[in-house]
């Protein structure tokens, strides 16, 4: 098996069409429900935690399905081609749908049918690259990923504006056109055990609980503590900014953004740096990196961390009306921290799948998601807790996050397999 630019670019653009789906969803679904059905906002926000709920009881088990699944085109691809086109419908249906009994029934079917059909299509990606270039071939999918996600802000915005609609049509249209160059162009490997020998999930979750070196056991466990940290930041920054910097939305929106666009520039290089230097030696960098950074953010005065440091047209923020973008110092920060969540966040699939063989690539992507998910439930929960158990004070996530990580960095450092296979 040999590494193919092209097919994983292709692969990449699949993930693409998902990232413009969530990103215009996460956008404009909760003013749909706020705005045109007059939902109470614990409402709304317990409606957009659906989409994590489904794909935490959905992509473990469909990962396995997929191990042992065995059909003339493949054993992914069956999943890609039902769940992709019902999705993508769905999804054109929301912004039209006049009752919130089919708003609902619409925006379920997408939430199913994205979670049926996500953890076979990222599974494609180690069936077909060999095992020393997973991390540059997951940094060249989560690029692809970041840029749909910065589309689906920049012209689904634009697309709102003329129409509400469009900004959904175009997603529906991006992922069947992402199905079918995925059925076109990218062949799947035959060369597999037969699918009664695969495991169900709860037999490889045991194999991973009593295995003797628990590498799988920490890393999964590693996944889910540095995911409570990253959600805390996710979830929260743009109140923080608000709340403890006294910056207006769209600024600490901006200031987020700076991070996700770093992640995106760093994402084929943090693979590269992955299967260079050792993955797991990579991902410890890139937690120590977001300590370092939250731990200053944390210490900093306000004033200090925004500091102008130079003009920033594309992301910089505006500190008056009138004035330029510039870069302060917490931009500079996140921008940090966005290179150093690559690092973490490029190579840790790579590691997890490169823990079995490649007949439960799907069980063990399922596992990834599993653990990653069920902290995106916990993460806001949990830190929203701690956020009102402090007095409303936002900037206690800044030390609270780098206690998550510092749980990770231990967890990691046990961790024996899962590097680059030569």
């Amino acid at each position: 098996m040999r590494f193919n630019y092209s097919k994983i670019f292709l692969l990449g653009f699949g993930f693409f069409g998902i990232s413009i789906i969530w990103g215009v969803y996460n956008a404009f679904v909760p003013v749909f429900l706020a705005e045109k059905f007059q939902l109470d906002v614990r409402w709304v926000g317990f409606f957009m935690t659906l989409d994590n709920i489904a794909a935490l009881l959905i992509q473990p088990p469909v990962g396995v399905w997929s191990d042992r699944l065995r059909t003339p085109i493949g054993r992914r691809m069956p999943f890609i081609l039902i769940g992709a086109p019902i999705g993508a419908i769905a999804f054109g249906f929301i912004p039209v749908a006049a009752s919130l009994p089919l708003f609902v029934a619409c925006t379920s079917t997408l939430l199913l049918s994205m979670a049926f059909w996500r953890t076979p299509a990222i599974a494609l990606m180690p069936d077909i690259t060999p095992s020393q270039f997973r991390s540059q071939a997951n940094g060249i999918i989560n690029l692809m990923g970041g840029v749909g996600a910065i589309l689906s802000f920049m012209v689904g915005a634009r697309l709102y504006e003329l129409n509400p609609a469009y900004p959904f049509w175009m997603g529906s249209v991006l992922v069947i056109v992402a199905g079918l160059l995925l059925f076109i162009f990218i062949k799947e490997p035959k060369e597999f055990t037969p699918s009664e020998q695969v495991p169900s999930m709860y037999k490889s979750f045991i194999e991973v609980l009593v295995d003797k070196d628990k590498s799988a056991l920490r890393i999964l466990l590693a996944i889910f503590f540095w995911f409570l940290g990253y959600t805390a930041i996710e979830a929260f920054f743009n109140l923080y900014a608000i709340n403890h910097l006294g910056m207006t939305e769209a600024n600490g929106a901006r200031l987020l953004g700076e991070l996700s666009f770093t992640f995106v520039l760093f994402a084929i290089p943090a693979g590269y740096i992955g299967s260079r230097f050792g993955r797991r030696r990579t991902i410890i960098t890139g937690l120590i990196l977001m300590i370092l950074v939250l731990l200053g953010i944390f210490f900093l005065l306000p004033e200090t961390l925004l500091k102008p440091l130079f003009n920033l047209p594309l992301l910089g923020i505006v500190p008056e009306p009138g004035a330029s973008a510039v870069l302060v110092v917490l931009g500079a920060l996140m921008m940090v921290a966005g290179a150093g969540w690559a690092l973490i966040n490029i190579n840790s699939l790579p590691m997890v799948v490169d823990m079995t063989d490649a007949t439960r690539i799907g069980t063990y992507t399922g596992l990834y998601y599993l653990f990653s998910t069920f902290s995106a439930i916990v993460g806001p929960n949990s830190n929203g807790f701690i956020i009102s158990w402090t007095g409303d004070n936002y900037n206690s996530i800044m030390i609270v996050a780098p206690i998550f990580m510092v749980v990770a960095i231990a967890l990691m450092w046990g961790v024996k397999r899962g590097e680059a296979v030569k």
